[in-house]
């Protein structure tokens, strides 16, 4: 069980064949957005509990302003977002009601920086690009990005006023260069596009942000709002697991993860546990699919 102090736990009882053991957590205080993100083999059971994750949106975190999640089933996606803090919010319980499988999943707890308090500026943002629903999700700032974002040819435009949506937007115009044909592009084209976009985005600031298409799961770490109050690395940490067949289960208070002879890829802003996650380095970019890491261009 879960305790005050402990709040994630991994419980074998809870749920077949999901990932085994036992850890326990840490939390440092951190005044920027939080994100999550999974991508898995089998679909999996992702559960949001309004006990524990959902009072670090307003209740023992800072991040009160606003929370979504996303949730890829069957070429499109399941977008739940709402402007009150997680702790208050009545689409919390919803979600844990509901029991939403997915291989793909995309997550944000909001501490605003940019954009006033609105449904329209709170992550994740999708988009249909080549018809394919596209989600985004941002943490940090990006200092005049709105320079780069050209209006007049853009395919894709800003609904909200944040540099997180304006962000995803150019990421979408030039996304749209590639998605033109009657196939997806090439695993590699859509990965050329995604580093230069990274590349450009963190001259502008702390630029940790979570992209899916659908298929693949990109991430990028830059830097991020520390425990010691600094500004630096690790933006992002990434765990990968596989989960025997024969029983297990990730059960934690902030996500549960299930399925049978599971291959799961987490990336998280903070370690949910004290297993080994590992820190992504100033400006990586993993991408990953049905639970695996894509081993394409550099």
């Amino acid at each position: 069980m879960a305790t005050k102090n402990d709040p994630y736990r991994i419980n074998p009882s809870e749920q077949q064949g999901a990932l085994p053991g036992r850890a326990r957590v840490f939390m440092p205080k951190v005044t920027m957005c939080e994100l999550f993100a999974l991508s898995s083999r089998d679909p999996a059971t992702v559960t949001l509990s309004l006990d524990v994750f959902a009072k670090r949106g307003g209740l023992t975190g800072p991040h009160k302003d606003g929370w979504g999640i996303a949730y890829y089933d069957d070429g499109d996606v399941t977008l739940i977002r709402d402007v009150a803090p997680a702790s208050e919010s009545p689409w919390t319980p919803f979600v844990a009601d509901r029991q939403l499988r997915s291989h793909m999943v995309v997550s944000h707890i909001r501490k605003a920086t940019t954009g006033a308090v609105c449904l329209k500026n709170t992550q994740p943002f999708t988009r249909e690009l080549g018809g394919v629903r596209h989600v985004f999700a941002h943490n940090g700032f990006l200092n005049g990005v709105e320079a780069l974002f050209d209006p007049g040819n853009a395919r894709c435009r800003p609904v909200g006023d944040t540099d997180s949506e304006i962000a995803f937007c150019i990421l979408m115009n030039r996304m749209a260069e590639i998605w033109g044909g009657d196939a997806p592009p090439s695993a590699d084209d859509r990965a050329t596009v995604f580093h230069a976009f990274a590349g450009r985005m963190r001259d502008l600031g702390p630029a940790n942000f979570l992209y899916a298409d659908g298929e693949f799961l990109y991430a990028h770490a830059n830097r991020r709002h520390q425990a010691d109050g600094e500004i630096k690395p690790p933006g992002l940490h990434t765990l990968a697991r596989t989960c025997p067949v024969e029983g297990g289960s990730l059960a934690d208070d902030g996500f549960s993860i299930g399925s049978l002879n599971q291959r799961v890829v987490l990336f998280a802003s903070i370690p949910l546990t004290d297993e080994d996650w590992r820190p992504l380095d100033e400006g990586e970019v993993v991408i990953v699919g049905n639970g695996d890491e894509w081993g394409g261009i550099a």
